[in-house]
């Protein structure tokens, strides 16, 4: 069976480009925070990571803390600030903050205050991409980063976070950019790695990883990788739409990630769906991973009006640059297919 990788959003297959950087920095003994030549020699690997990391996000180097990931960088950005922010947030985000903003059919959120609101730059579940006002206190900016233009310089907020997974870097390995001058409450304490902000022997591997893979993302993007993937994109929803009209697709009037389709079938369950396609040679999902076999219906669907019948029946397809138009019109048969077999047991 040919298999495809329709579940970008969750983790990006690791890129050449960051899996030779991880080799070559296992070969690095050194301590980073060794002053002999061994211990520089990691120092200046890990710098020129950071240097990539921040060109990649429009930021200076000395602004971005290394942490395990976008989780992390939550809890370090968001704790002890009584933020605010919408139920659309990711729960590594939802976890610090007060859910009362208002969010509208399309997805957007209403902010009232920005140096007190939590704020991603693009749902994980919908690809809904938010207009983001000047002085957020946080930018989730974990899906846009590498998928949309995205700057820490021009977005104007005081702290944004990031994950190297989501753009084909290795899992376990994430930043934080702060605005300079910005008061932290270190989550982990002991050293002062990352300048007292983050302790904890860093990731020498995994920040090698994240380097590379930030910059050949930026690459991408720059060459317009995602604009094809955008066109992959329509395909599978015009194909779908034909073949299975009462199909819901979710935040297609909004601003979108050019790589992600969130669509239900009332009354479809979304994990028999992911099941069925599984099953079927298709790696899809029914909303965030992060969430996944949790049987709950999709809060940020809920949030934008739908009813909890049609947010347990939805399911959210995320392509990359190495997706083929074989495999979209591939699984959308296969999905249709099944769509009819579930109609016929329903009727």
């Amino acid at each position: 069976m040919k298999r495809a990788y329709l579940d970008w959003n969750a983790t990006a297959p690791l890129r050449p480009e960051a899996r030779e950087a991880m080799i070559a920095a296992m070969d690095v003994v050194g301590n980073p925070s060794s002053v002999h030549a061994e211990g520089r020699a990691a120092k200046g690997l890990m710098e020129r990571a950071r240097a990539q990391v921040a060109s990649a996000l429009g930021a200076d180097g000395a602004d971005v803390i290394f942490v395990s990931g976008a989780t992390e960088a939550a809890a370090l950005a968001c704790a002890g600030r009584g933020l605010r922010a919408g139920p659309v947030e990711h729960d590594a985000v939802a976890a610090w903050v007060d859910p009362v903003l208002g969010v509208d059919a399309a997805g957007q959120v209403s902010v009232e205050v920005p140096g007190e609101t939590a704020l991603q730059a693009a749902n994980s579940e919908t690809g809904v991409i938010q207009d983001l006002p000047q002085g957020l206190a946080v930018v989730d900016a974990t899906q846009a980063f590498g998928k949309i233009p995205f700057a820490f310089s021009w977005a104007g907020c005081t702290a944004a976070l990031v994950s190297a997974h989501k753009l084909g870097g290795p899992k376990g390995i994430g930043a934080l950019v702060v605005k300079r001058g910005t008061d932290l409450q270190a989550q982990l304490k002991g050293g002062g790695q990352e300048m007292g902000r983050r302790a904890g022997t860093e990731n020498i591997i995994g920040i090698a990883g994240f380097g590379a893979a930030a910059e050949a993302a930026q690459r991408d993007l720059e060459q317009g990788v995602w604009d094809e993937v955008e066109k992959l994109r329509n395909v599978l929803e015009n194909i779908v739409a034909d073949g299975a009209r009462e199909t819901i697709f979710v935040g297609n009037a909004a601003r979108r990630l050019p790589n992600t389709s969130c669509f239900a079938m009332t009354g479809w369950k979304g994990e028999t769906q992911v099941m069925q396609m599984d099953l079927a040679g298709f790696a899809v999902s029914a909303g965030s991973a992060c969430s996944s076999g949790k049987l709950r219906p999709s809060g940020v669907l809920q949030a934008m009006g739908h009813d909890e019948e049609t947010a347990r029946s939805a399911i959210r397809v995320s392509l990359g640059p190495t997706v083929t138009r074989d495999d979209v019109e591939r699984f959308a048969a296969a999905w249709l297919k099944r769509c009819e077999k579930h109609r016929g047991r329903s009727a």
